[in-house]
């Protein structure tokens, strides 16, 4: 029995061979330069902030030289397979406005180069293993667990490296001799369970300057060297199904993969793929190893984001606190690009699509991620986002993640006058984060989530009740902003309350306080709160008759 018929014994009728899915999955017709990239999330139940980090330069890389995004699911590890999980990844992305070109969809796939699921892709993955044993350069392993165990105990006697490669499994050279060669062959003629193993061509327990090595460019890091794979992996497991070094390797290539972005954890494997694409003769992709990311620890030093501790790895964070995409694009385009911030202030009101994004510009080494300035790089994005269209994307958001607030939504263009609140003024008030603090931030204008949530200031809240009967006595709702803020200076000095809070500063024993205390005492009656915008803005949003209903019930209380 020689490789061919050892390949066809394993595989005697597969649907079509190696080189007529070639042909199926031509190149594809694109400008000089488009790159090609994909996201290849497993459907685990846990989608987090780096799959969003790797989408976004993706879709960057791809959408900026006009180019081809696409989503492929790669779930060829059933034992971590969740259900709905690719329901939770599709409308993940979906929300933060990752758009991609083709793939996977919650309605079938879209684009020439599917199936976009793994698990539907078997015949596709044992052509090519076939075509690696045809030509000598994989093998049937039928090694048991307590074999490789039994090995892997050996190896560590001798300080030798674990694994199964050269001189530790008989089946790597069973074409070397004719009694294994036959009992191979009856093996798999019994339907013994096996592995397909790649016969790798590195020399194992070598120093690193004994090791034969490969020089791969990667787009972030630059040059590398890379020693060469000398281990025995596996390809195609027992079951048949794919291990994610195969799968993906035959995959990016098939689907004419450029750019291959991921996280710098898969260095180590980069020899594996490095042989795998040499092994099949293919152009190895353009590797992209992203930097982890990184907070500040409590301890003042870096350390990863983790699931266990960190629940902002999680995207369902960002959906149900709702940070609006644009903030967060925004946002990881400053942890990406060292140049980004510097560029934002030069384009303040340009979309941040038209910023050339480049992979130098990325870091190496940990990429920092801070969620205060995320909040503060997210105010200045919704003070840019029209109030209409963010009153629709709040409603939208709450239909799906916060339906309690269905009353906020009666009166849409109600909501974005109060949206609008202060963010023409010549300072600009930056107010708005995310939308349960935005929720939160304007629950005083309407009556079902109204709440005193201060307590008057000691200086004037023995006459907080007269103040605020002045205060009903003399409010007119036609009065501006000067008229208004008159009759309060008015109220203050009757009471004996400084007009200035300079003058009560000087000479403190003259007076109860000053006029910043009693309009304190009105804005805590009508807003519940000692800080908030202008109160005359406020008001004039309100309606005189919530206004007068709010003093009212503060002066029965009071």
């Amino acid at each position: 029995m020689n490789n061919k018929e050892l390949s066809e014994l394993i595989y005697p009728s597969l649907p079509h061979t190696a080189e007529e899915y070639e042909a199926m999955y031509p190149s594809r017709n694109l400008p000089e330069g488009a790159k090609v990239t994909r996201l290849g999330p497993s459907p685990t139940g846990f989608i987090h902030l780096g799959n969003l980090y790797g989408a976004f330069v993706d879709e960057r890389l791809a959408h900026q030289s006009g180019g081809v995004f696409f989503l492929r699911i790669e779930d060829t590890d059933d034992k971590r397979y969740v259900e709905n999980a690719v329901e939770t990844i599709i409308t993940s992305l979906e929300f933060f406005d990752i758009k991609f070109d083709e793939g996977a969809t919650l309605t079938g796939d879209i684009g020439d180069y599917g199936d976009y699921t793994q698990s539907r892709r078997g015949v596709i993955y044992q052509a090519f293993a076939k075509k690696l044993l045809a030509e000598g350069k994989a093998y049937p392993c039928f090694l048991s667990e307590d074999e490789i165990n039994a090995i892997r105990s050996e190896q560590e006697s001798q300080k030798l490296t674990p694994g199964i490669y050269a001189g530790w499994s008989k089946y790597r050279d069973w074409d070397k001799d004719e009694a294994l060669a036959a009992e191979v062959e009856a093996k798999l003629k019994a339907g013994e369970p096996f592995v397909i193993r790649m016969k790798s061509s590195g020399t194992p327990n070598v120093s690193a300057e004994e090791s034969d090595r490969h020089t791969v460019v990667d787009a972030i890091r630059g040059e590398l060297s890379v020693p060469a794979n000398f281990q025995d992996i596996v390809i195609i497991k027992q079951t048949g199904i794919p291990t994610y070094h195969f799968a993906h390797v035959v995959d990016d290539h098939l689907m004419r993969t450029t750019h291959v972005v991921r996280g710098e954890e898969w260095l180590p494997s980069l020899p594996i793929h490095v042989e795998l694409f040499d092994y099949l003769e293919w152009e190895l992709p353009v590797y992209c190893h992203t930097a982890q990311l990184m907070k500040i620890g409590e301890d003042g030093n870096k350390r990863k984001l983790s699931k266990r501790k960190d629940p902002e790895l999680s995207l369902d964070f960002y959906r149900s606190e709702g940070y609006h995409p644009k903030a967060v694009r925004e946002y990881l385009l400053t942890v990406l690009n060292s140049n980004f911030e510097e560029w934002r202030i030069e384009n303040p009101d340009e979309p941040a699509e038209n910023f050339e994004f480049t992979t130098e510009k990325m870091s190496g080494s940990g990429a920092l991620f801070d969620l205060d300035k995320l909040n503060d790089v997210s105010k200045n994005t919704l003070l840019h986002i029209d109030a209409q269209e963010l009153a629709e994307w709040l409603k939208s958001w709450s239909e799906d993640y916060a339906p309690e607030y269905a009353y906020v939504f009666k009166d849409m263009d109600h909501l974005a006058e109060i949206l609008d609140l202060g963010r023409h003024d010549a300072r600009p008030r930056a107010d708005l984060v995310y939308a349960r603090q935005i929720m939160d931030f304007i629950s005083y204008f309407f009556d079902e989530s109204f709440k005193i949530e201060d307590e008057y200031p000691a200086e004037a809240a023995d006459d907080a009740a007269e103040i605020l009967k002045k205060y009903l006595d003399s409010y007119d709702h036609s009065d501006d902003n000067e008229q208004w803020f008159g009759k309060i200076r008015d109220i203050a000095t009757e009471l004996g309350y400084a007009a200035k809070p300079k003058d009560y500063k000087k000479n403190p024993d003259e007076y109860k306080g000053h006029v910043g205390h009693v309009s304190t005492v009105i804005r805590i009656a009508i807003m519940g709160r000692a800080q908030s915008p202008d109160v005359w803005a406020i008001q004039q949003i309100m309606g005189e008759a919530m206004v007068r209903e709010r003093l009212e019930a503060a002066i029965t209380k009071a």
